[in-house]
């Protein structure tokens, strides 16, 4: 855990943006996967989902294989920089898939109600909320299983909540970039999706 902007006034005793270096490349996976629903759709942003949590199991058995190997005398990277407890791993998988299947969801019931329009809506109102069912999965089960304290849950829940979203707002704009440009290269009208079999 660190924090990254120096509010010394703790927020039920946890600094704003107080969060988990794991947490940093995570709001862009909810970038992806939205891109994804908007240009390929539901399902295939679904196929997508299950990939991605397939492939962080596999990276994760890598990574134990090599924590449970000896490093070298002249190694730079030590044993601990691969550690990581089982319970946080699971906990973070679990969340991740919950998360992202909400996420699907809304986005698409957005995209439904709005007609296509919107971008910025279907995304920020599907991130928002997706990100704090993670969050809260996240937190909740590591404080069952004993690998945080529950006195924290609260200010870390309002930290990552608020940093994500911060993130989510922050990459709007290059959603727009990203649905701009697959729709000219694929030639696609507002609301109309890649059909791929």
């Amino acid at each position: 855990f660190f924090y990254f902007y120096p509010i010394e006034t703790p927020v039920f005793g946890v600094k704003l943006f107080e969060v988990s270096v794991g947490i940093l490349p995570y709001p862009i996976t909810f970038l992806i996967t939205d891109l994804i629903s908007e240009i390929y759709g539901k399902r295939k942003a679904n196929e997508v989902v299950v990939g991605g949590v397939i492939a962080s199991f596999f990276s994760m058995g890598i990574i134990y294989i090599a924590a449970s190997v000896p490093a070298t005398d002249w190694s730079p990277v030590s044993d601990g920089v691969f550690g990581s407890t089982g319970v946080a791993v699971l906990a973070s998988m679990l969340a991740y898939l919950f998360a992202q299947f909400i996420d699907i969801q809304i986005y698409h019931y957005w995209k439904r109600l709005t007609k296509g329009k919107h971008l910025w809506l279907r995304n920020n109102c599907s991130t928002f909320l997706s990100q704090l069912v993670d969050t809260a999965t996240v937190l909740i089960l590591l404080c069952l299983f004993g690998e945080i304290s529950w006195d924290l849950f609260a200010g870390l829940l309002v930290a990552g909540v608020a940093f994500k979203i911060l993130i989510a707002a922050i990459d709007t704009p290059f959603l727009y970039l990203g649905v701009f440009l697959f729709r000219k290269r694929f030639k696609l009208g507002v609301n109309e999706e890649i059909k791929i079999d």
